[in-house]
């Protein structure tokens, strides 16, 4: 079989049950899927149980031993060491990560850091906690105003967020300070994985919100990954959410930022019904993780899961028979879950193309980066010696 398209989406934080190693991370138990469903009576995902996600996950009303000729299905392991976004998403490009990225969850960050990042940056620093985005806003925003002050929290993720007052601050001094934040957390005493710049409006704590100016500041991964041999090759790598700020923009051609997966999901289907040339489209849908998996919101989750089988029902119809479409999470996040960080879990992988006859279950694998490995073989490319991964046989046929 050969494909010209592909199309791999990122439920980011999709889980499908515990990794053999999750007690090594606090994640005994821990199955994102199975416990967003069981928390919403009536919850059905007719599309992707009809893809045989029903082969590899369990959940109330998901079916087991479909017939699924056009897709095959399998859990993926994660080989690298870590439960963040940066991790499985540069594993899925052939990057393993050896030391996991650092968080600042139950302290902090420590006073050195902050202190620098004050004066370097020339603003009151204020906050300095784990605590929801809108929250802290709510609660230091009117503060961060009168004091031309910024607010610096993070999260159960490896970020630093500095929120400020889009226009009292201005986005230009905003992007100015997290850039000296990134410059400082390269310091292997921080390891920290992203900045972000939070700005948001308002008069008040009654009317605050966050603006679409978001900016984020990755780290680069270590080497080149495949969309880096994908460009090099001519091939398209488009980036849609998030993607371009987890690679720092290495190795993507067009990135698109979203507002929403439904915003995610409107701008993948436009990329569908409109692009010509061949090569890699790469989504990233966040509100499963950022708006529920992180607030501990069950039925939330297992709603947003409904919302996006229903949009994805959609986009089966319009690919060709040379598109591969390819599904799957960088790690969970189960909504039940004590604490409010991810959870080491094995992800789904639901490959389809109408070109696909001999559909089924395949046998679990042990690396994420296998996904990034037969996107190379799809267009026959070598992968380089530095990238892990090995390609799926079964999608070409064999």
């Amino acid at each position: 079989m050969e494909y010209k398209r592909i199309y791999l989406i990122v439920a980011d934080s999709l889980g499908i049950g515990e990794e053999d190693d999750a007690a090594e991370y606090g994640d005994a138990g821990s199955n994102t899927l199975l416990h967003a469903a069981e928390s919403l009576p009536g919850f059905a995902i007719p599309t992707l149980e009809a893809l045989g996600l029903g082969d590899i996950a369990k959940a109330p009303g998901l079916r087991r031993g479909l017939d699924h000729p056009h897709s095959f299905a399998a859990a993926l392991r994660e080989e690298s060491r870590g439960k963040d976004t940066m991790t499985g998403h540069w594993e899925m490009m052939g990057v393993y990560t050896e030391k996991p990225f650092k968080t600042f969850t139950d302290t902090g960050f420590p006073s050195e850091l902050i202190d620098e990042l004050e004066r370097r940056g020339g603003h009151k620093i204020l906050g300095n906690i784990a605590a929801s985005g809108t929250e802290i806003i709510k609660e230091l925003g009117e503060e961060a105003m009168r004091e031309n002050a910024i607010i610096v929290y993070t999260s159960a993720d490896s970020v630093l967020q500095i929120a400020a007052h889009e226009e009292k601050l201005g986005l230009k001094e905003l992007y100015r300070v997290c850039e000296i934040a990134r410059e400082l957390c390269l310091d292997p005493r921080y390891r920290v994985g992203r900045v972000i710049a939070r700005p948001f409006i308002g008069n008040s704590k009654e009317d605050f919100k966050r603006t679409s100016n978001r900016h984020d500041y990755a780290l680069k991964p270590p080497v080149k990954t495949v969309l880096n041999v994908l460009s090099e090759a001519g091939l398209a790598t488009n980036g849609i959410g998030k993607i371009g700020d987890i690679f720092d923009g290495y190795g993507i051609g067009k990135s698109v930022h979203t507002v929403s997966n439904e915003d995610g999901m409107d701008k993948t289907i436009l990329d569908v019904k409109t692009r010509k040339e061949a090569g890699l489209t790469f989504v990233n849908l966040v509100e499963f993780d950022s708006e529920y998996g992180h607030r501990r919101n069950a039925p939330g989750y297992a709603s947003c899961i409904m919302a996006f089988d229903r949009r994805l029902g959609e986009l089966l119809p319009l690919l060709r028979d040379d598109d591969l479409l390819i599904v799957t999470a960088d790690h969970g996040n189960d909504p039940v879950h004590h604490g409010t960080d991810h959870t080491r879990e094995k992800v789904p992988f639901l490959a389809y193309s109408p070109s696909i006859e001999d559909g089924r279950a395949l046998a679990e694998r042990s690396s994420f980066a296998d996904i990034g490995a037969s996107i190379l073989r799809a267009y026959g490319l070598k992968k380089p010696a530095h990238l892990i991964g090995k390609e799926i046989p079964e999608l070409f046929g064999e």
